[in-house]
């Protein structure tokens, strides 16, 4: 006789429901498109349309278009903001003019990174945040509780959605329907109406090439989507998946968070010291980064390009020279543009390996050589 699973089981021992997953407004859209949906940080978001190779492919050479909705949005409005901003993170945000952009990294108080986040400055008082999908929520949290020198005010826009432009040929896309924006450098950003409802227009993307970003509420999200397709369309890309934008992140040599940037390691291992402003006053983390700046750095970020073409490096794969392990992988692909495989990968100590030395990846138990370098890989210029 079969056995069957107990249901009277007392109420605390049930295990947890499984958390729905949130659902970008474009979803029948992506349906349409023959997407290829699948889970990702909690949200159902389409990895796929035509493959990621041909994806990849519309982003270099053309213009592609990114669902992106799965990402955190938080305001930051009033006369602390930016005092409550500059405890939080690592960049120096009174440096940072309305419109401008600025990366930054929020570390715990042992310098661990914690996040990773683009905080976009739109006003003397307001500040706008965009955290990773799976820390939005943590990170909310943390601005909640951070105490400010005056009024502040959280808003989180859980009703907006979130729309990449990315490509060489991007700026033609925005011309037709925000030409203001072609205007901005690299790293900046503007406001702008699409149908009566705000946008906030940004120069910036996650793909090495020219770009840009679209906030705005989701009710306008259909249409503005098919504005923009259309002309994506027009000048031979189309819709874009993770999975493409995966690849084209790696080959700029940006750092993922929960692969390449952890609590386990600080800016400074990881290779982003020019997101840290030590001299802007106490944030957290601080303290334990200058203590670290006097001595030897416990691991290092590298880029390791692969010599052959069939051996492709993946996540934790070690690295060895010689019988010494010194290193392992945290991303990698197949690299389409250069035609072999890269990846990025911490080195222990910082300085065990230098720059155009060679090393092996262990490749399910078989070494495949690799050179050490300095990403990017592929540098098409975003700036």
């Amino acid at each position: 006789m079969s056995r069957q699973p107990r249901t009277d089981a007392p109420e605390d021992r049930k295990p947890d429901p499984p958390e729905e997953l949130k659902r970008t407004p474009l979803e029948s859209e992506h349906r349409r498109l023959g997407a290829k949906l699948a889970p990702f940080a909690g949200w159902q978001m389409p990895i796929e349309y035509e493959g990621a190779l041909a994806e990849h492919r519309s982003v270099r050479d053309h213009v592609g278009l990114f669902d992106l909705t799965h990402l955190g949005k938080v305001e930051v409005v009033g006369p602390g903001a930016l005092g409550m901003l500059q405890r939080l993170v690592t960049n120096d945000l009174s440096r940072a003019g309305a419109g401008d952009a600025r990366y930054n990294l929020v570390l715990n108080d042992d310098g661990g990174v914690i996040e990773d986040i683009i905080v976009y400055r739109l006003g003397e008082e307001r500040f706008f945040v965009v955290p990773n999908a799976s820390n939005a929520p943590r990170v909310l949290r943390m601005l909640e509780e951070e105490e400010a020198d005056g009024p502040i005010h959280l808003l989180y826009h859980q009703d907006w959605c979130f729309l990449a432009v990315q490509g060489p040929e991007s700026t033609k896309v925005m011309e037709g329907l925000f030409p203001d924006a072609t205007e901005l450098a690299f790293m900046q950003c503007s406001e702008a109406e699409y149908h009566r409802r705000p946008v906030i227009v940004t120069r910036s993307g996650y793909t090495g090439e020219v770009g840009f970003e679209l906030f705005t509420y989701q009710d306008v999200a259909q249409e503005l989507w098919g504005e923009l397709l259309g002309s994506v369309r027009t000048l031979g890309g189309g819709p874009c998946g993770l999975a493409a934008r995966d690849v084209l992140r790696l080959e700029m040599g940006y750092p993922l968070y929960g692969q390449d940037l952890s609590e386990a390691v600080t800016p400074f291992e990881a290779g982003l010291s020019w997101a840290v402003a030590l001299d802007k006053g106490e944030f957290r983390g601080r303290e334990a980064l200058l203590r670290q700046k006097e001595g030897a750095l416990p691991s290092r970020l590298r880029g390791l390009r692969m010599h052959e073409r069939r051996h492709i490096p993946r996540a934790h794969y070690p690295v060895f020279v010689g019988d010494q392990r010194v290193g392992e992988v945290t991303s990698g692909t197949f690299s389409p543009e250069l035609g072999t495989g890269i990846a990025l990968a911490y080195m222990f100590p910082g300085d065990v390996v230098e720059l155009g030395q060679e090393v092996q990846v262990d490749i399910r138990g078989r070494r495949g050589a690799a050179t050490v370098v300095k990403p990017p890989f592929v540098d098409r210029s975003p700036r």
